[in-house]
């Protein structure tokens, strides 16, 4: 009888441990619960970093990255069935430099690496777990895998050796391999300017409107924060058109995400298990804007609900917080209680917004992602949609603080994040935040947030708007010619992309 691969590994793990020394689980000194809660696995977790790579390039061995997040149901899979098992951890310490990352405080790196499995295997969602050179290039990944399938060769145990040993014995065809991933992956978030052409934006709507038909005709593959999104395009799109095609499509989508919110007492949290508080947001500014184009009086209901959901989840003392995540959802809970006329979670959100100012926000220099622990690291999306959760509050209030935060962040945005060959960079140049291994891409895709790109000049429309000053209509036109080869052809993931493009041209 043959012995497993992985089982004749464990006298080679441990021999490989006595000859470079034991790695250590670094996890327990993490500054989110996800990472810490790993501090019990019989895995030597490393931090995302320079010095993780570094030592992954001194020992000569491939880095095994896993991407996971608190609102992630095969993450608590894998944790408990293969990071949780010891035989699988020892052969992970022996060949692997293991690195684990939370989605939600990286999402640079959640980013990169997602659109990585997509080119690598074709799929979408999370966990991410991949085998990276130690320049962080990608050469093989996917997304869940379970601890042992010896039939398809598709479990853990039987891959980790397999993948060893190609890296030991296949180094070049490996190295130029992941060279190729890793070009792919930055042309997919380069700029590739254009002009923004009426037709094209009109047809790509078309597309989404198609696309969502379909998904709602499944009923079961609606869900995600994309389709939320989706819904809300269309409905602006009846607005501006009165093509009652689009109010159709929309109205089908937004019923099968209600009916499930009503079916299992709160909003679907999505197919790809995105976090359940981004999808309530996103189908509450879609829910809110269908109350206020058919004053069917659901739609204005489930906004209501929608709005106690959400500042009851603002108000939690213990839950972590992210900027980008708080501001989108206050910026939902500040335009859907506009849009119903409900001054208690008006109130409630101003109050939200200032908390998240306080804590996160220094005139002049941004947003930072983490309240604590790391004032470096200050993605584009923390400052575009803190800015457009100061707007909301702005348009909400009248009060100008909120709209000099708006304006200031606009500035910030064009010194720190703008791009000299268009739009907005995910990263500043220089940020400290950013280990060697981190290419600054820009993103204007929808995702578990919209993209940012797409917000930013949402955020700058709405600027243009409240101060009557044009340079803002400009930057947010060269924000969206960026991507306007690339970005319209993308179907649902582009729904917020052409909200914008629609809404700038709808001004000309």
């Amino acid at each position: 009888m043959r012995t497993p691969p992985a089982l004749t590994l464990v006298p080679l793990a441990l021999a490989c441990v006595s000859e470079h020394g034991p790695l250590t689980n670094r996890m327990s000194q993490s500054t989110t619960s996800y990472l810490t809660r790993a501090a019990r696995q019989p895995v030597s977790w490393q931090p995302w970093g320079r010095e993780a790579f570094a030592l992954a390039a001194r020992l000569n061995r491939p880095v095994l990255l896993y991407v996971g997040a608190d609102d992630c149901r095969w993450c608590v899979v894998m944790d408990r069935e293969v990071y949780g098992d010891p035989t699988i951890g020892a052969v992970i310490d022996s060949l692997f430099v293991p690195v684990r990352v939370d989605r939600d405080e990286r999402p640079d790196v959640a980013q990169r690496y997602e659109a990585a499995v997509q080119w690598l295997a074709g799929l979408r969602g999370y966990p991410l777990t991949l085998f990276l050179t130690p320049d962080g290039s990608a050469f093989l990944g996917g997304t869940y895998f379970p601890a042992d399938d010896p039939v398809t060769g598709r479990g853990m145990k039987q891959m980790l050796p397999e993948v060893a040993r190609s890296y030991r014995e296949q180094r070049r065809a490996i190295d130029q391999h992941a060279a190729l991933v890793r070009q792919l992956e930055l042309s997919r978030g380069a700029a590739a300017r254009g002009a923004l052409r009426p037709d094209v934006i009109a047809a790509a709507i078309d597309t989404v409107r198609d696309a969502l038909a379909v998904a709602a005709r499944g009923a079961g593959v609606v869900g995600s924060f994309v389709h939320t999104q989706a819904a809300a395009l269309l409905l602006a799109a009846y607005a501006r058109t009165d093509d009652a095609s689009y109010l159709a499509v929309a109205r089908r989508a937004l019923d099968l995400l209600v009916d499930s919110a009503a079916g299992a007492g709160s909003p679907a949290a999505g197919v790809r298990d995105d976090p359940p508080s981004l999808v309530r947001a996103g189908l509450l500014r879609a829910v809110a804007l269908a109350w206020a184009l058919t004053a069917e009086p659901r739609y204005r209901d489930v906004s209501r609900a929608l709005l106690r959901f959400l500042t009851r989840d603002l108000h939690e003392v213990d839950r972590p917080v992210f900027a980008d995540r708080d501001a989108y959802v206050i910026g939902s809970v500040l335009d859907g209680a506009a849009a119903v006329d409900d001054s208690a979670a008006t109130a409630r959100g101003l109050a939200a917004l200032d908390r998240l100012l306080r804590r996160t926000y220094v005139a002049g220099r941004g947003v930072r992602h983490v309240p604590r622990g790391d004032a470096g690291r200050r993605w584009l999306r923390d400052q575009v949609q803190v800015a457009g959760a100061c707007l909301a509050a702005y348009n909400a209030t009248g009060k100008r603080r909120y709209l000099a935060v708006a304006e200031d962040l606009a500035a910030v945005l064009e010194r720190d994040y703008a791009d000299p060959q268009g739009g907005y960079r995910d990263l500043a140049p220089g940020d400290p935040a950013a280990p060697s291994v981190a290419d600054r891409t820009g993103s204007a895709l929808d995702d578990l947030l919209p993209g940012a790109n797409a917000w930013a000049a949402r955020v700058l429309l709405g600027l243009a708007e409240a101060t009557g000053d044009p340079q803002y209509r400009r930057r947010a036109e060269a924000a969206l010619g960026a991507f306007a080869s690339v970005a319209p052809a993308q179907g649902l993931r582009a729904a917020t992309y052409l909200g914008a493009a629609q809404q700038l041209l709808a001004a000309r």
